[in-house]
């Protein structure tokens, strides 16, 4: 299972909100969601979130066995 906690904590220490992502970067509040729950994202996804956020991708997600 792909789990996105770290994405939290990275923008956390970069100071980068959901708001921000929504309102500024173009991001879905449904994308959001997914990603709160753990749910599957796109590859584009994970790429726009690297950019925004100038991390990369194990910054943002990793793998957890089931």
């Amino acid at each position: 299972m792909i789990v996105y906690d770290k994405l939290w904590e990275t923008m956390d220490k970069k100071g980068i909100t959901k708001y921000y992502l929504v309102k500024k970067c173009g991001f879905s509040p449904s994308l959001i969601t997914r990603l709160k729950r753990n749910q599957s994202v796109t590859i584009d996804t994970i790429d726009r979130l690297c950019r925004v956020l100038e991390c990369n991708i194990e910054d943002i997600a990793e793998y957890k066995k089931e």
